[in-house]
Formats: structure tokens, C-alpha cells, sequence
């Protein structure tokens, strides 16, 4: 299997094709339908139920899916240490990727390989006990196994801390490996350690190897995803930006979280996003293969016109729930979000 190639990555090759890519929905959300129970490890199912793996990528193939995502979002060892797997990272990572490796392979048009990298779920030296090489170090480890399963990119996701985002960068370098990198937006408007929207393209200046594409992921719904999104554009026009929007609101109902998206709402947020400049537009939690088909149809369809304002999102996909980062109005408190993007 040949290693990827970074000044010709699939990624950018097939960008430049097609204009927009649809990526996919969300992991968790979907695998918890499949079986999976609250507080298990998805990453162990690579090799104890690869069957339901591959289902889960054939479904976001077969929904129209330009970017599959590995299921290995809590792949570094400190994750999987909470599961007594920590000396699998590796494994289990190349697990991952070849199970999605196969599913694009077969899907007879070109389909990404993103390898999934999350947060540690540590925090760093000086808040925390995590050095910033053994961070790197870690995240060596996950992706050299994503990278050994036939991952395109390293897909690095729902980071708040700049320097984890770092991290896992010069870890992707190291592995010679392209990457991507969005930050979760969800606290005020900014990332859960304070990094703003705007300033997520500036995380890895200084190093040597830049981002094939930046943005935002999970946060607390479509409606606040957008407004990140328009200050991401406002601050660099011709970034290559990603949003991975929850579908909806998140709301509680008993004891399980459901989610407000409908596939028209979420067509109206790819409408919306493609206009305000993203071009790789997926779903995060809550969002299903028949949310992911109204926005297959919707980046098929739709010709862009101009940038949409705030009060125009606010009008065609709710209010948002944040306040904007920008904005000194007190935000509304937010749940406590598990492990995982669901």
C-alpha cells in the first residue's frame, strides 16, 4: 500500500475536481444505533465488529459522501487507557483506516480516507501533567498507525487547546502524513480554552508544513457553527475552511440526548455554508445518512450567492444558542458533552 503523497494529496486533488465535499455524519450517534453502549470504547469494534464498521462507512459512501472519517476518534493511548487498551494504539488505529480503506476502495469514485484524531483528553502542562512531547509522541503513535491502514489525511478534531492542535500537527508531520485540523467552538463562541474562530488559521504558523484545510466541528449546533464560520472567512477569504455541524440542537429527553435536525434544516445549513465560503462541509453529532442525502443534494443543486449575514441564519436555521465570540452578553450554560463526538 503506498503512502501518501503530500504535495499531491487525494484531498486537494479531489477539492479542486469538484469544488465542495460532502463529509461525513456522525460516528457516535450512529454506532450507539448499531449496539454500542454508553462508556464502550467504538475503537475496540475495529477488531471486535469490523462488520459494524464497515456498515457505518458504507452507509456515509452510499449517502454521498465525499470524506469518510476513521473510527478512531479516541485512539491515543490516554483514551484508550480508560478501556485497558492503551498498548493497542497502534493496531487498533491500522485496524481503522483499513476498514475505511476498504470501503473507498470499493466505492467506484474517489472517496478520502480522513484519519480521525482526537483530543487526549489530558490537559497540558501548565494546566495539566501532559508534556507537549509526550502529546506528540502519542499522537506519533495513532498516526503512523492511521497512516499504515492507508489513511489520505490525518483528520485532527474537537480540539479547544492550541497547543494540542500542535501537537497532533507535528505528529502528522513527523509521520508524513497531510492534515486537516478544526477546533469545537462551544463555549461563548470561542474553543473550551479560549481560542477564537478567527484565529484558528494561525495555530500552526510557525510550522514548517501548513494544513490542508482548517474549521470547526461538533460545538452546539448549525446555527452557531455558521457564525464561526463567518468569522474564519472574515479572517483568511481564501482558506480552505471545514465545518462539521451538529445536526440541530442538542435536548435532552429522560436520560438520552436527541438532536433537532431535520434533513431539510441541515440541507439549509450546507446552502448557508457554501455561501459563507466553507468547502468540506460534513455533520457531527446527531447527523444520519438521511440528513447526509439532503446535503448530498443540496451542494448538487445549489448555485452560491452571496455571504449570509447573521439575522439570515438566524431566520432559515434558528437562534444560536452561544453567544457569537465577539459578543460581551453573558452565553447560556451548556451540557457536559461525554467523551467522544457522538
Amino acid at each position: 500500500m503506498s503512502s501518501p503523497d503530500i504535495s499531491t494529496n487525494p484531498l486537494s486533488e479531489l477539492l479542486a475536481k469538484k469544488g465542495v465535499l460532502l463529509a461525513d455524519g456522525a460516528t457516535g450517534t450512529n454506532l450507539f444505533a448499531m449496539g454500542l453502549e454508553s462508556g464502550e470504547a467504538p475503537e475496540l469494534w475495529n477488531e471486535d465488529a469490523p462488520e459494524k464498521i464497515v456498515k457505518l462507512h458504507q452507509d456515509f459512501v452510499d449517502a454521498g459522501s465525499d470524506i469518510i472519517l476513521t473510527n478512531s476518534f479516541g485512539g491515543t493511548r490516554h483514551r484508550l487507557k480508560l478501556h485497558h487498551a492503551q498498548d493497542r494504539a497502534f493496531a487498533l488505529n491500522k485496524r481503522a483506516a483499513e476498514i475505511a480503506r476498504q470501503v473507498a476502495d470499493n466505492a467506484g469514485r474517489p472517496v478520502i480516507v480522513a484519519g480521525s484524531v482526537g483530543p487526549t483528553g489530558e490537559l497540558l502542562v501548565p494546566l495539566g501533567a501532559l508534556t507537549y512531547e509526550d502529546a506528540v509522541d502519542a499522537f506519533v503513535e495513532q498516526i503512523e498507525g492511521l497512516k499504515a491502514g492507508g489513511a489520505d489525511v490525518a483528520w485532527i478534531e474537537t480540539m479547544s487547546a492550541p497547543d494540542e492542535i500542535r501537537a497532533a500537527a507535528e505528529a502528522a508531520a513527523k509521520c508524513g502524513m497531510p492534515y486537516t485540523y478544526t477546533g469545537s467552538f462551544d463555549t461563548a463562541g470561542k474553543t473550551m480554552m479560549g481560542l477564537h474562530p478567527k484565529d484558528i488559521h494561525n495555530v500552526t504558523n510557525e510550522m514548517e508544513q501548513a494544513p490542508l484545510a482548517v474549521g470547526a466541528n461538533c460545538g452546539v449546533g448549525a446555527s452557531d457553527i455558521l457564525a464561526s464560520l463567518l468569522d474564519m472567512k472574515e479572517a483568511n477569504p481564501d482558506g480552505t475552511i471545514i465545518v462539521k455541524g451538529n445536526c440541530g440542537i442538542p435536548e435532552f429527553r429522560g436520560s438520552e440526548i436527541h438532536y433537532s435536525g431535520t434533513p431539510p434544516l441541515m440541507a439549509e445549513y450546507v446552502r448557508l455554508a457554501m455561501d459563507a465560503g466553507a468547502t468540506i462541509i460534513g455533520g457531527c453529532c446527531g447527523t444520519s445518512c438521511d440528513h447526509l442525502r439532503a446535503m448530498r443534494e443540496a451542494i448538487d443543486t445549489h448555485q452560491k450567492t452571496e455571504k449570509p449575514s447573521l439575522d439570515d441564519i438566524r431566520e432559515k436555521i434558528g437562534p444560536l444558542r452561544n453567544k457569537t465570540a465577539g459578543d460581551g452578553t453573558e452565553a447560556p450554560k451548556r451540557e457536559r458533552r461525554g467523551r467522544r463526538r457522538a
